[in-house]
């Protein structure tokens, strides 16, 4: 049996999603508690939609785990309630369901969505807001960080923007990227693409800051993107701004079809098509 969690959590105090020897992580944490309810011979394995790094938080995050069946029926309608007994202050249960065939977290997902918030006060965010709002210094212009944020708008091969990691493809389709006031002090950010590389949020923001900032133009993360290469003037900025806000799945019948082409090697496709 297929199991779906939905997540939040407050990244602060994690070393980020993954499980790491002797480093806390949301899935050490996630499994820890449902191996504790379960109590199976072989312990539980997760898989999440996105996998955040250190310091980043989520809203809505998705997992699934493979179970016996008779393991979770014995649980019946008190698995939600016992798994959120025995999880820490800082991850919440927003919801179990079986999953529909065909459902898998990480490969079938339509796109996620992200946000990132920055303070340009003066005088600096405020204090209860500090763990998830970066503070710049500097007054940043919004609306020309939204006309550079749509120049990289599209299917583009994003390694100048992310951390390689070997055999893996840094080809990504961004679907959209807005940059607005959600209030006077405060900047935001909305991310959507099918999927992100390593960093790939924390350096777009870093480039689109460069030029709210004015010490870069409109163009310039156009042209870092175009260069293929990491450029030293691209800030990874801080991860404690950014939030994993929700994630879109297709409808059940055609989940286990999205998981076969998401799972296939991503290749740049003619810009005239409408794929990403």
């Amino acid at each position: 049996m297929r199991i779906v969690l939905r997540l939040a959590y407050d990244g602060t105090d994690f070393h980020g999603w993954a499980r790491q020897p002797e480093l806390r992580s949301v899935q050490e944490v996630l499994e820890a508690g449902l191996n504790r309810i379960l109590r199976l011979q072989d312990p539980v394995r997760t898989v999440c939609a996105g996998r955040t790094d250190a310091g980043v938080h989520a809203h809505d995050q998705w997992v699934h785990f493979d179970v016996p069946d008779e393991a979770w029926q014995a649980l019946g309608d008190r698995a939600e309630h016992r798994l959120r007994g025995v999880l820490p202050d800082d991850v919440q249960v927003l919801a179990t369901s079986v999953a529909p065939h065909g459902f898998d977290a990480r490969f079938s997902p339509l796109w996620r969505r992200y946000s990132y918030r920055i303070c340009d006060d003066p005088k600096g965010v405020d204090p209860l807001r500090r763990r998830t709002i970066l503070t710049h210094h500097r007054p940043l212009d919004v609306t020309a960080m939204h006309a550079a944020a749509q120049l990289l708008v599209g299917q583009h091969d994003f390694a100048a923007f992310c951390k390689q990691r070997e055999g893996a493809t840094t080809i990504r389709g961004l679907q959209r990227l807005d940059v607005s006031r959600e209030r006077d002090d405060i900047v935001r950010a909305d991310l959507v693409a099918d999927a992100f590389c390593h960093s790939m949020v924390r350096s777009l923001m870093g480039a689109l800051m460069a030029v709210g900032d004015g010490r870069q133009d409109i163009e310039w993360p156009l042209r870092v993107l175009q260069s293929g290469v990491r450029d030293p003037n691209v800030a990874v900025v801080a991860p404690h701004a950014l939030v994993l806000e929700e994630v879109a799945y297709p409808d059940p019948e055609q989940l286990a079809h999205r998981a076969e082409l998401t799972r296939a090697r991503r290749t740049l496709v003619d810009p005239s098509s409408d794929g990403y």
